[in-house]
């Protein structure tokens, strides 16, 4: 009888042990699977930052401004080139930041906005369709809420088109792209003691691409076309897989200077240190 209970203890421990070896290497591979999971999904986050980190990123802000109380009627190409510009962006990879009639603190709290974005790898582009006036040697944006009787209201109620490029190059902006199409006969330039029509040449500050829709000190007249002329041609040359942004911007200005038979000169002035183009992110890292 007890060689029996004897015989009955051995058996349970010798279960209990194997139970205990299987347990045992359960939670080892248990453990293992656990950490390979780990190990590839560090990998792949790993991957994926790199890929992120390799692709510039594509900053826009587009400012179209048509409504202005002080003009005998409202512009309507800026707003709809404003909204073409945008959906070009979009489709090639960018964060545009679309504002249309503009206020003073619209305009501000967008080019604030623009600033927090932008990285030491990023491009970004300004775009600004409506009035713009020339004040001493700046060009500056009009905001549909601007009360301009004489030149200093202008530098108190405009947005400087070079304090915007100085806060891209501030904040360490790889590309700094502008396109202005301002060039217009303002409704305020007679209220002026002395005007100059036109915008002042806008320098490029290093790395930089400026394409205005007149040379400077000239006024371009807005044809009946849904878009102005400007915007049309730039649009059409901005092919995203074969031509870089400078070159689209020099085809932009022959095409409108020959089409006007020398009447409208856009101006391009660029200290680009390399090309950026319009493909879309998922297949070019400009």
């Amino acid at each position: 009888m007890k060689f029996w209970h004897i015989s009955i203890s051995r058996r349970s421990l010798t279960i209990a042990a194997a139970l205990v070896g299987v347990l045992s290497l359960a939670i080892g591979a248990h453990a293992a699977l656990n950490k390979r999971a780990l190990d590839a999904a560090k990998a792949i986050a790993s991957e994926q930052g790199a890929d992120t980190a390799g692709k510039a990123s594509r900053i826009a802000l587009v400012i179209g401004n048509g409504h202005y109380p002080d003009a005998n009627a409202p512009l309507a190409q800026p707003i709809n080139d404003a909204r073409a510009l945008t959906a070009s962006l979009r489709q090639s990879g960018f964060d545009v930041d679309v504002i249309e009639d503009a206020t003073k603190d619209d305009m501000r709290r967008a080019v604030a906005r623009m600033k927090s974005k932008i990285k030491k790898d990023s491009v970004v582009m300004l775009f600004f369709g409506g009035y713009g006036v020339q004040a001493g040697r700046e060009s500056y944006m009009i905001p549909v809420d601007a009360k301009i009787w004489k030149e200093f209201d202008v530098r108190r109620d405009g947005v400087s088109i070079e304090s915007v490029l100085s806060a891209m190059k501030e904040q360490g902006a790889r590309a700094k792209l502008v396109v202005v199409d301002a060039s217009r006969r303002n409704p305020y330039e007679r209220r002026f003691r002395a005007y100059s029509h036109g915008l002042a040449p806008i320098v490029a500050p290093d790395n930089a691409l400026i394409l205005s829709s007149a040379t400077p000190g000239k006024v371009a007249d807005d044809s009946k076309a849904p878009n102005s002329v400007l915007m049309t041609e730039l649009l059409t040359h901005l092919n995203p897989e074969l031509t870089g942004i400078e070159a689209a911007f020099n085809k932009t200005r022959i095409a409108i200077s020959r089409a006007s038979e020398g009447e409208q000169v856009p101006s391009v002035s660029s200290s680009l240190l390399e090309d950026v183009t319009f493909a879309a992110m998922a297949n070019a890292g400009s």
